[in-house]
């Protein structure tokens, strides 16, 4: 399967916001980001049990996207876990990055697998200075880091800092603006370590590039919404299928190997005035046919993520793979929140789907 070659609309309407070079604070109170802690003899085997990815191979230079789902295969969580602990740590030490309106509900729910586990699950929130880094800015830090690995989507580099600490740095996709990619890193510190060098930028613009990467978190508004590949997750090293079991594994694996997946992630643009309410994860897509006998407007997708800027709004659209086509080839249209709601204008994907799984 591969994803579908949208033609850019001629003339379309200024939509879109220009990323600086610059960092995010990512751990303030309005942010919507969050930290799980899991610490504790077992806590390599617990995660690699309980998530779509595989923790028993994780190296030092590696971080992991993985994703937490139901017994149906359903997502409750993503995350972006990285092992924050020495390589070979009698009680190794993960942080797991992920919305932080499912900390709580997450927590409860991974504790419930615990039983005899050496396993402490944590709400590590505020524990950590949790920045993104974009552009040159993300470049510069990684550089800085000695013995740093390839640059490649969740490599993880450390840095021990002069005043004493450890920075961790993980390459996240990037974010695609025009016709250039830019390059995208999570920077966890200690809170006293001095904040990453450049330009302070607004929280907008970490959450601008999330969405213009193609991957999309799991929010509250959204848990049991999606399985991974309704994210492609498997095509962005979310999801490794040589693993052993984990809640809901059977169903994804299904999902994949028998041609199951009929709905895909796709990047969209819309323009927005003052106006345009921003959809909510969550918010149905509608597909709405441009013959004037067609049938009529039916909901054909749901919003994983979406990210607000001046001259309009990015989304990440869970949709029909047969509604993304019929838009590319335009016999019908996407509007999001209703089908007069603002039209969707799909972008190229920033990433390959996968074939070779």
């Amino acid at each position: 399967m591969t994803d579908t070659p949208f033609t850019p609309v001629a003339n379309p309407p200024v939509i879109g916001h220009t990323l600086c070079d610059g960092f995010v604070d990512l751990s303030t109170p309005d942010s919507p980001w969050g930290l799980i802690g899991v610490r504790g003899a077992d806590a390599t085997r617990f995660l690699h049990s309980q998530t779509t990815n595989d923790f028993a191979l994780l190296r030092a230079d590696e971080a992991r996207l993985a994703g937490y789902c139901s017994p149906k295969g359903r997502l409750l969580a993503s995350f972006v876990a990285l092992r924050v602990s020495e390589e070979g740590a009698e009680e190794p030490h993960y942080l797991l990055i992920c919305r932080r309106n499912l900390v709580a509900t997450v927590l409860k729910r991974l504790r419930m697998y615990v039983l005899r586990s050496k396993v402490q699950i944590e709400d590590a929130t505020g524990s950590m200075g949790l920045h993104g880094l974009l552009g040159d800015v993300a470049l510069q830090a990684w550089q800085a880091a000695p013995n740093a690995p390839a640059w490649t989507p969740w490599a993880h580099a450390r840095q021990t800092l002069a005043f004493g600490g450890t920075r961790h740095l993980v390459v996240a996709y990037p974010a695609a603006q025009m016709d250039a990619a830019l390059p995208r890193v999570w920077c966890l510190q200690p809170l006293d370590a001095p904040r990453p060098e450049g330009q302070a930028l607004p929280l907008s613009d970490w959450e601008w590039a999330e969405v213009r990467s193609g991957v999309a978190m799991v929010a509250a508004e959204t848990q049991e919404a999606f399985v991974p590949q309704m994210l492609n997750y498997e095509s962005v090293g979310g999801v490794n299928f040589k693993k052993g079991c984990y809640p809901g594994q059977e169903v994804v694996a299904r999902s994949q190997f028998r041609g199951a997946i009929k709905r895909r992630a796709y990047v969209a643009l819309a323009a927005a005035d003052a106006d345009t309410p921003t959809p909510l994860p969550g918010a149905e897509i509608w597909s709405v046919p441009t013959a004037a006998d067609a049938q009529e407007a039916e909901v054909c997708g749901l919003v994983a993520q979406c990210a607000r800027a001046e001259h309009g709004m990015a989304l990440i659209a869970e949709l029909r793979i047969e509604s993304a086509d019929q838009a590319a080839h335009g016999t019908c249209e996407l509007h999001v929140g209703a089908p007069e709601g603002a039209e969707l204008l799909l972008q190229p994907l920033p990433y390959p789907l996968r074939e070779d799984i």
